[in-house]
């Protein structure tokens, strides 16, 4: 361990600020300051025009300690005369927009005429989108934005050959509303100092320690019988010895199925070869079994999942890779819900226990077991060598660099290793406190690893490695470079990236629909024909973008929604992901994220479902029948279950998602002291009868009027997102009688829909409004900032291009690059 501790690494840190840039640094303290409210340029004042109808029809309501709603006017218009920072910019974007719909001033109160809306409309308009146009030319749309905690983690794996899992070391980023890149919900603690410390440090241990240790990866081979219990007679939850075979029978029971042949000795990557078949195949087909991973001890009862396989009549190989802790190990059993199991008394099996009883099972040949690592030693070595030969060291064993002149060598190393990390050319006027760091370190221990190591951890606990570095205006070719990177890849600019840079060749839009296209197009083609780059990029989009992310948070209630199981829950984000990277390959229309005659699945997924035409695990494109309730996002079981409890579903969080996640529509908090409306598990009145009169309160009906039409359709579909017709309560009988459920609803335009399959027709009909919602989506996503008053012009143009070429997913992502928001700071 170097010398280098949290003191000095805050005096690097303060050395360094200026090399942010003003905006950037006054959100780079360790408090986690913000910025300051920045007003509008001088004279930009609140129009009296637009005034005049606030005062004569609004603040008479709106004025004091019992504003409705929490709104005093009197105070937002005497800071609009003052001066407006951005907390009020969404205020005041929703008094215009509210006012342009007619809902404000309520349908009770004395109305302005429609040519004093629009001159309110145009002249606030144009007010709040002069200041917004002022303050981001003074310090730039998007404030001081630093890497999340995925970035981070892709960072250091690229800079320093890695490929251990680091995100989940850093501090939660207060998800699930809202993106975890957006600025204004970003901050840097001392805690989150600290924690990216101890980060760093992980991830120079493994990068030192494989660079210069001499041990081989691990490599197992299990048969049958290395895989199976140690004593016959003794009742526990490995496998059982079976015709020369281990098996596994269906049931319940949690880690019934570990192989502690498989522990990890050591924290790391493992690839599986593992070999087996089903045995008394169920109906439906073969033996659908679950792998999960975890120390599989009731201690520890949380298991990660890492696949599933159906298991048919004949033996086949099933491969995987998974992450390993060091102790931990994997289950592997049927976990098929709609099969017959076993039942076993003591909670523990008992050899030739489950036979007689004539359940399915999962029966295992043989097992191979290889530790392996994304990047070779050698890539390791070049990446925090250079092309240094080595030495064994008599009394460590270790291997050593061999190097003649040490400080020069690492003042050439850490130069090529601050430009990577920084993502820009480093001066060596910028570099002088890290070398000079580094050769106090050699100075002291005479080690040159040790010197190269504290440079190295000094650069990447720097505020030019953790934070973007962009100046106000139009982004120069590095900042663009690096944003486009993060944006697609979740990592760093590779070489091809930062040359682009350098020469300016990003400068030209052309250029960077290239540099998308190619990063998009890297790695393997999967099943479905996808390359991995356009897989991960929807994978990361769509964990915050659909909050998939959160589809662990709730499990659906067995009592009542005994056909879910983990397999199901494995297949649904397959269909999901699945079906976005089809979208976006294809440049299929964004009006099929709504409405689409395919979806993609496996035989258990069709099932659930309800479908028992499908065959094989294979995820495959599956075209849908004329008289099926399913296609497009919407009526896909993962999000259905994210936006559901596991035990009821709710109208308002649904729709809250529909509009704000597919249509773009913000929707705000409720008031404060407005009650959440808890559905009545009793069976005695449908959520669409309370909140009736929940919609009667003038504070609550405006949102309520965008969101709730879109929940009431998907009412229709329970919490672990199968079909219903009438909900049920818990402990109802098989046959009560059950509350039918209505799934009609009005949209704010006007229209109506019976059912769901019509809402879903209304919607495709509009495919500007599906664009914008995307657009919109990937614009925060990218950038890092919310969207504002002004930037809906910018959207506007994004769609209006994409409409050219059939509002394509892939063509709007293009659209949204070469625009100026995302090209701008």
């Amino acid at each position: 361990m170097s010398p280098f501790s949290l003191k000095r690494l805050w005096s690097v840190w303060r050395q360094r600020r200026r090399g942010l840039g003003r905006g950037c640094w006054l959100l780079l303290g360790v408090l986690g300051a913000s910025l300051p409210a920045t007003g509008h340029a001088a004279g930009n004042q609140f129009p009296a025009s637009a005034g005049a109808l606030l005062q004569s029809a609004c603040i008479d309501c709106h004025q004091g300690e019992d504003a409705e709603a929490g709104l005093d006017l009197e105070t937002f218009m005497a800071n609009a005369v003052a001066d407006v920072g951005v907390a009020q910019d969404d205020t005041w974007t929703r008094i215009i927009d509210r006012v342009a719909a007619g809902e404000m001033p309520p349908a009770d109160a004395e109305q302005p005429t429609l040519q004093e809306r629009q001159l309110f409309v145009t002249r606030a308009g144009d007010w709040l989108r002069d200041l917004q146009r002022s303050r981001d030319a003074a310090i730039g749309r998007v404030r001081g934005r630093r890497l999340n905690r995925q970035q981070v983690e892709r960072s250091l794996h690229e800079l320093l050959g890695i490929d251990i899992p680091l995100a989940d070391k850093l501090p939660d980023e207060g998800r699930p509303r809202g993106f975890t890149t957006v600025a204004e919900r970003q901050a840097v603690s001392h805690h989150h100092l600290s924690r990216h410390l101890t980060v760093v440090d992980l991830a120079l241990d493994e990068a030192f320690g494989r660079a210069l240790g001499t041990a081989e990866p691990l490599s197992r081979e299990f048969d049958a019988q290395g895989l199976v219990r140690k004593n016959p007679r003794r009742r526990c939850r490995e496998p059982e010895l079976r015709e020369g075979e281990a098996v596994v029978w269906s049931c319940s029971m949690p880690y019934y199925g570990r192989l502690p042949a498989t522990t990890a000795p050591a924290d790391g990557w493992y690839a599986f070869r593992l070999k087996a078949h089903g045995i008394k195949l169920p109906e439906s087909g073969g033996v659908w079994t679950a792998i999960h991973a975890g120390p599989c001890v009731s201690t520890a009862p949380l298991l990660e999942p890492v696949t599933c396989f159906e298991a048919g009549e004949q033996p086949r190989t099933i491969e995987f890779t998974t992450w390993l802790p060091k102790g931990h190990m994997l289950e592997v059993r049927p976990q098929d819900a709609t099969i017959k199991r076993a039942r076993f008394a003591g909670g523990q099996v008992g050899a030739g226990e489950g036979e007689p009883q004539d359940v399915p099972g999962v029966a295992i040949n043989q097992l191979e077991m290889r530790q392996v690592y994304r990047f070779s030693v050698e890539e390791l070595r070049q990446r925090l060598f250079g092309d240094l030969k080595y030495e064994k060291a008599k009394r460590t064993g270790l291997l050593k660099p061999v190097v003649t002149k040490p400080l020069v060598k690492i003042e050439g190393l850490l130069s090529a290793f601050a430009c990577q990390a920084f993502r820009h050319p480093v001066s060596p006027e910028e570099l002088t406190g890290y070398v000079e760091l580094a050769r106090d370190v050699h100075g002291q221990t005479r080690s040159f690893t040790e010197a190269v190591r504290a440079g190295y951890r000094a650069i990447l606990c720097s505020p030019e490695f953790l934070y973007f570095r962009e100046m106000p205006g139009q982004l120069d070719g590095y900042a663009l470079a690096t944003r486009l990177s993060y944006f697609v890849t979740g990592g760093p600019p590779d070489d091809d990236l930062l040359e682009a840079a350098r020469s300016g060749r990003l400068d030209e839009a052309a250029e960077v629909r290239r540099q998308l296209q190619r990063l998009l197009e890297q790695g393997e083609v999967d099943q479905v024909g996808v390359p991995a780059a356009e897989r991960q990029f929807v994978e990361d989009f769509a964990a915050e973008w659909l909050d998939l992310d959160q589809i662990d948070f709730t499990v659906p209630d067995r009592r009542m929604y005994w056909t879910f199981d983990p397999i199901v829950q494995m297949n649904m984000l397959a269909e999901t992901h699945a079906f976005l990277a089809h979208l976006l390959h294809h440049d299929r229309p964004v009006t099929e994220l709504i409405a689409a005659d395919y979806t993609f699945g496996t035989s258990r997924l069709a099932r659930f479902y309800g479908a028992d035409n499908v065959q094989g695990e294979q995820l495959r494109q599956l075209v849908l029948p004329a008289n099926t309730h399913r296609g497009g996002l919407l009526t896909q079981g993962a999000i259905l279950k994210v936006t559901a409890n596991g035990t009821t579903t709710s109208p308002v969080v649904r729709g809250a998602w529909v509009a704000e996640r597919l249509l773009g529509i913000h929707i705000p908090p409720p008031p404060a002291g407005i009650p959440a409306i808890e559905p009545d598990i009793r069976g005695a009145t449908t959520i669409r009868e309370q909140l009736a009169k929940h919609r009667d309160d003038p504070a609550c009906a405006s949102c309520h009027r965008q969101m709730d039409p879109y929940g009431f359709a998907l009412e229709t579909f329970d919490p672990a997102g199968q079909w219903r017709t009438h909900y049920r309560s818990v402990g109802q009988k098989k046959n009560g009688t059950r509350l039918a459920i209505d799934s009609s609803g009005e949209l704010p335009d006007g229209s109506v829909f019976a059912s769901i399959d019509e809402l879903k027709q209304e919607l495709a009909r509009d495919p500007q409004a599906i664009a914008r919602g995307v657009a919109g989506n990937l614009l925060v996503w990218g950038t890092g900032a919310k969207l504002s008053i002004r930037d809906r012009q910018a959207v506007h143009k994004i769609v209006e291009a994409a409409g050219k070429k059939g509002y394509g997913f892939r063509a709007i992502l293009e659209e949204v690059v070469v625009s100026p928001v995302f090209r701008s700071k």
